[in-house]
């Protein structure tokens, strides 16, 4: 076991001279084992080696004996130990992910590299978890050998390796009643599943667990062809393979607030890309909002609302993100953010109204119609100001002036729209 664990050590190059590893402790077989093939090792790595132990509380007095079996452990072999205690209530996604959390984060909270003691059949284990839950390439790749400071130097070594290495050096450790039941996924895969596949090879654990450090590689490689400074395009993604439009979204979706995206997510994503309605958009988990705004994937910030107002001659409107100036034309100017116009009584901004039309010099059309020519993302056209008098339209904001309306005279007036920074931005 000792070779094998440092060839593993070596060529994952988990460790480096004058490194400060913390193992995590347990109690169990496997945690005693790699503690002490650390502690063989540390010379020869040139390390400095420590440990840590995290009392869960779920199961009373035989937490408080592990607690204490660790302790005599680490005293024993003058190594020095953290320890670290929590009340675990079940979470969302239940009681020994709530556990793994709250131990994770003790152990992330100590410096140096943390060594964990999950082995090759922890890895298969967990390969066939994720087949049964469904699964992508990422998931077939199992347990990641580094992670962060996090390092498991045994995921090649079998559960009997570490029995042999235990009786070969005459190390004790203690048992975990809970992985007697069957009240979790993983202790029924150990139970029943595992020794039904050992019975038609018994290098079950060591090939799922090879297999999935070759797939890992292969996720890393592809990944790497995945990575991007800006989403591309809904073109070109519809043309990638599919392998690697579902990393570049899924990456995406983790940028925009989407924690940990399953494939539901990653699918729902790609039906916005073969959408034939440009201005598609979908719910995600987090209350993020992905939208297609033609040809790019965007996330939707909802727009701050904003009531009819009037708009006062001379005088200005804060919109949120505009600023709206009427004053005296001394000129005729005819632009989308600026027109002149003769207005008949109070002139006043509102929102798009089914019905509206504007006339343009090609004629007239719906603003729906104009706000489609233009690209104008849909979450967009509610928040676009229409100027209006007692008559009608004057003008739309971005689009321009009515034909009918503009000056063909002075005195007018001139109404501007100048972008301003939205608070909070």
């Amino acid at each position: 076991m000792l070779n094998k664990l440092r060839c593993f050590l070596r060529e994952q190059k988990m460790l480096q001279p004058g490194d400060r590893v913390i193992c995590a402790v347990s109690g169990g077989a496997d945690s005693v084992a790699l503690l002490f093939a650390l502690y063989l090792l540390k010379e020869k790595e040139q390390i400095t080696l420590e440990a840590a132990h995290f009392n869960h509380h779920l199961r009373g007095d035989e937490s408080d004996r592990d607690e204490a079996f660790v302790q005599s452990l680490c005293h024993q072999f003058d190594i020095p130990l953290h320890l670290g205690h929590g009340s675990i209530t079940s979470g969302k996604k239940g009681l020994e992910a709530a556990a793994r959390d709250a131990r994770y984060a003790f152990l992330k909270s100590l410096p140096g590299k943390i060594a964990t003691a999950h082995t090759a059949d922890d890895n298969g284990e967990t390969v066939l978890m994720h087949l049964i839950r469904g699964t992508g390439l990422k998931g077939l790749g199992g347990i990641s050998p580094i992670q962060g400071n996090v390092i498991r130097p045994m995921l090649t070594i079998t559960r009997q390796e570490v029995e042999d290495f235990l009786e070969e050096w005459n190390l004790s450790y203690v048992e975990d009643s809970s992985n007697d039941t069957d009240a979790f996924l993983r202790n029924r895969i150990r139970h029943h599943v595992m020794p039904l596949l050992r019975q038609e090879n018994p290098r079950i654990s060591e090939n799922l667990s090879q297999m999935a450090l070759r797939l890992r590689e292969d996720e890393k490689q592809l990944s790497k062809l995945s990575q991007f400074d800006q989403l591309p395009g809904v073109a070109r993604l519809a043309s990638m393979s599919g392998s690697q439009r579902s990393r570049m979204l899924e990456t995406f979706l983790k940028q925009n607030g989407v924690k940990e995206p399953e494939q539901t997510h990653i699918s729902l994503a790609e039906a916005l890309i073969f959408s034939e309605n440009p201005s598609a958009r979908a719910a995600f988990p987090g209350g993020v909002t992905l939208s297609r705004n033609y040809d790019r994937l965007e996330v939707l910030h909802a727009a701050p609302s904003w009531e009819t107002c009037v708009l006062p001659c001379p005088g200005e409107v804060e919109l949120p993100g505009l600023r709206v100036t009427c004053f005296p034309a001394s000129e005729q100017i005819n632009t989308g953010d600026c027109f002149t116009v003769q207005p008949k009584g109070e002139m006043f901004l509102r929102h798009r109204q089914p019905g509206d039309v504007l006339r343009c010099p090609g004629g007239s059309k719906s603003l729906k119609k104009l706000f489609i020519d233009r690209k104008i993302p849909a979450s967009q056209r509610q928040q676009i100001p229409v100027l209006c008098d007692e008559e009608g339209i004057l003008g739309v904001y971005s689009i321009g002036v009515h034909c009918d309306r503009a000056a063909v005279s002075l005195p007018a007036v001139t109404i501007c729209f100048q972008k301003t920074e939205r608070k909070g931005e």
